[in-house]
């Protein structure tokens, strides 16, 4: 397999991190955000994923190579092909539970806070750095706050069982201390956070170990 990644793409941290979960090995082929007015926007790379996003997966299919977009996406591809250890509960009431835990982060928290947004309010609507900075702050909060609730009694999201869950709240928790937002009132997801960061699968996946890392 090829992920075309970001080190710093809480949404290909995300798959980074189910990949290390399920043991599969993968080849990284790092597209940088950045670089010469962004890799991503590239027709190269537009080829490969229309949307011009990290992350994409190349996998082998019956016609050849296949490309797979959307993080979550992908994550239920690795689950279905690679049962064990599985990241949904076995019931239908925890998946839909866990998937909606999942959700807030990755459907209603995260994509108002995408570079694409921000850069937006600040070259296009005429928002100020301070203003933008704001604007991330809010809705970090927002989705934390409603998550705190949400979360079962540990030590991660849904239990004693790492979930896609928990996938999709490390790297949001990881950009939230990055654009240093307060967490302290979040002391449940703080404590999530540092029990997925005591297994390798996420210390692997996390930015700093990326060889795209800067």
């Amino acid at each position: 397999m090829k992920l075309y990644t970001y080190f710093r793409s809480s949404a290909a941290f995300r798959v980074r991190i189910a990949l290390n979960i399920k043991g599969i090995a993968y080849q990284s082929i790092p597209i940088h955000l950045l670089r010469d007015g962004g890799e991503h926007k590239k027709p190269s790379y537009r080829a490969i994923n229309p949307q011009g996003r990290v992350p994409a997966l190349a996998v082998d299919g019956p016609a050849g190579e296949t490309i797979l977009t959307q993080s979550l996406a992908i994550i239920d591809y690795l689950d279905e092909t690679v049962p064990e250890p599985p990241l949904l509960p076995g019931d239908a009431l925890g998946r839909a539970k866990v998937r909606a835990l999942a959700q807030v982060i990755a459907c209603d928290t995260h994509p108002l806070n995408n570079p694409l947004v921000t850069g937006y309010l600040k070259s296009v609507v005429g928002a100020s750095q301070e203003a933008a900075d704001r604007w991330y702050a809010h809705f970090i909060r927002e989705g934390f706050s409603a998550m705190e609730r949400m979360v079962g009694p540990g030590p991660y999201c849904w239990g004693d069982t790492v979930t896609v869950a928990d996938l999709c709240l490390v790297p949001q928790m990881f950009n939230a201390r990055r654009f240093k937002v307060p967490v302290e009132d979040f002391p449940r997801l703080v404590a999530i956070t540092d029990a997925c960061m005591a297994l390798k699968p996420f210390a692997d996946a996390q930015p700093s170990a990326q060889p795209d890392a800067e």
